[in-house]
């Protein structure tokens, strides 16, 4: 037990570090290459973006970017509190929150003249600072809860959404700012995916292979963290001739920190395998399904908890 504390402990830990990190890391992209270029960000601060330069020249207010950001996110976190969970938008609204204080303390200059490098060094930065948000299970809000969202309820890909909600930020950046600035965009866009794609990871659905001597433990835990379905293989230890089983299971990119935990919490001596999938046929679900809330208590496996 003490063990798990000592783990909690340090995901806490781990989690508060990157809110602080992604925060200075993102203000810093944001506003000493991107703005200053007239380069669009991907996602939501790339909306905050255009919003400042269309009100600034059409209106001649000027607004604060990490102030705009925050106010886009509100609405955006009701949603995504009402279809993907509490926790990981408590700890999403944390980064945004801290995006929007580092934006407004860290001051918009110029410190590169070349426009390519400006959009490759904070498309970089910004792919950093959302590929480990992924990874520990939270976004930085925005389009990732809104393409989520979509996901959830319409079965496509969270990647389709996100292509195209950025293929319109680089259709305003064209139209407001100039067509070359949305050429720079799409390399900055660019830049960032395949940084996330590195640190979290480069497939959209992944499989993993769970081998356990507490199947019913692990079954239960993940019934009640996803919607997926699940083979199960009997196993036996090469070396040591014990008989185990192997748990199959595909599930997106997205869902894989909270598969991680609950593995973690019904058996932290599990093997875990994770590979890519390169597709997959037959039903998949889109995270409604397949088990309604009356399912999943038929389903869940009846039996005592570890701790």
């Amino acid at each position: 037990m003490k063990n798990f504390n000592g783990y909690y402990r340090l995901e806490l830990l781990k989690r508060l570090l990157t809110v602080l990190v992604v925060g200075f890391f993102t203000a810093t992209a944001l506003n000493l290459f991107l703005i200053p270029a007239h380069v669009m960000s991907a996602g939501m601060s790339g909306v905050a973006q255009i919003l400042i330069y269309v009100t600034q020249k059409y209106i001649g207010i000027k607004l604060n970017t990490g102030f705009v950001f925050l106010l886009l996110n509100i609405p955006i976190f009701v949603l995504g509190l009402l279809h993907l969970g509490k926790e990981a938008m408590e700890w999403s609204f944390a980064n945004v929150i801290s995006i929007t204080l580092f934006t407004m303390f860290i001051p918009q200059k110029i410190i590169i003249n070349n426009i390519l490098m400006n959009a490759l060094v904070g498309g970089v930065l910004i792919g950093v600072c959302v590929g480990f948000s992924l990874k520990l299970g939270f976004t930085t809000g925005g389009m990732d809860i809104i393409s989520c969202v979509l996901s959830k309820t319409s079965g496509k890909t969270v990647g389709k959404y996100m292509f195209v909600l950025n293929a319109v930020i680089v259709m305003l950046t064209g139209l407001f700012f100039s067509w070359e600035s949305a050429l720079y965009t799409i390399i900055c866009i660019y830049c960032m995916s395949y940084v996330i794609d590195m640190i979290h990871t480069n497939h959209q659905k992944i499989t993993v292979f769970i081998t356990t001597s507490k199947l019913e433990y692990v079954k239960e835990k993940i019934v009640e963290t996803t919607y997926r379905g699940m083979t199960i293989i009997p196993s036996v230890g090469g070396y040591s001739g014990a008989e185990s089983n192997i748990i199959m299971i595909v599930i997106t990119r997205y869902e894989l920190y909270d598969l991680r935990q609950a593995i973690i919490d019904s058996d932290p001596e599990a093997f875990v395998n994770v590979i890519p999938t390169h597709s997959v046929f037959g039903k998949f679900a889109s995270g409604e399904e397949p088990y309604t809330a009356q399912d999943r208590k038929l389903y869940t496996p009846k039996v005592k908890k570890l701790f």
